[in-house]
């Protein structure tokens, strides 16, 4: 009886022992595509961002276009610089006067921050296709669908086929007002830089067409 006494607390003893070694093991989280998409750009490092700067400039037919950023994430705070007009705002306090340029913004930051949009955007879907001929490359390449919902936002309703590599690295995308079924713009990401471990593409192109929407002045600074 004692021997069998002693096996049996040896027994409970190790398996105790594993039991506590299995709770105390984290679970390996399962990233979804858009964070995957998102990580590769850099998202990790975003929390660090305390302002980024940048320039949004679109080059058409001979003439160029510009507007310049300074967004303060933490701040909730904005300044946009335009031929000579400057204006300071607080994204928590739109008014009439400022919801033009905060229009102006969310555009711009889109372009330059879709790979943290794709997290950001809580009421978006997101469809996978794999191996999909890109557009313009015409490269083979994976693809998701995003679409917005038709109510919310400045362009509700709006859909977008972005299309990334084997490094989720998106390549190009196939941007559809409304979800309509025909494109409403086709273009390329390219020129990858990184800024502080943020990587984001700084050049745009569309195919056979005189037309360049890219970004300057670029400058992520850290807390």
């Amino acid at each position: 009886m004692k021997i069998q006494f002693v096996i049996a607390i040896i027994g409970l003893s190790l398996w105790s022992c594993k039991s506590d070694t299995k709770s105390n093991t984290p679970a390996t989280k399962t990233l979804s595509i858009t964070e995957k998409i998102a990580k590769a750009h850099g998202y990790d490092n975003w929390h660090k961002v305390a302002r980024i700067d940048f320039t949004f400039n679109v080059d058409r037919d001979g003439h160029h276009y510009e507007r310049h950023w300074s967004w303060r994430p933490s701040e909730s705070l904005i300044t946009m610089r335009s031929g000579m007009d400057t204006l300071t705002y607080n994204t928590t306090k739109i008014d009439s006067v400022s919801m033009q340029a905060d229009r102006a913004f969310i555009n711009d930051k889109f372009w330059l921050l879709i790979p943290f949009q794709l997290v950001w955007d809580k009421t978006i879907t997101v469809a996978e296709v794999p191996d999909v001929v890109a557009p313009i490359s015409k490269d083979t390449l994976d693809m998701i669908t995003v679409t917005y919902p038709d109510k919310g936002g400045y362009t509700p309703g709006d859909a977008y086929d972005i299309y990334y590599d084997s490094e989720y690295l998106i390549k190009e995308w196939v941007f559809r007002k409304g979800n309509a079924t025909e494109p409403s713009l086709t273009n390329t990401f390219e020129n990858y830089k990184d800024f502080n471990g943020i990587t984001l593409a700084t050049e745009h192109k569309q195919a056979n067409v005189d037309w360049n929407l890219n970004f300057t002045n670029i400058d992520v600074i850290l807390n």
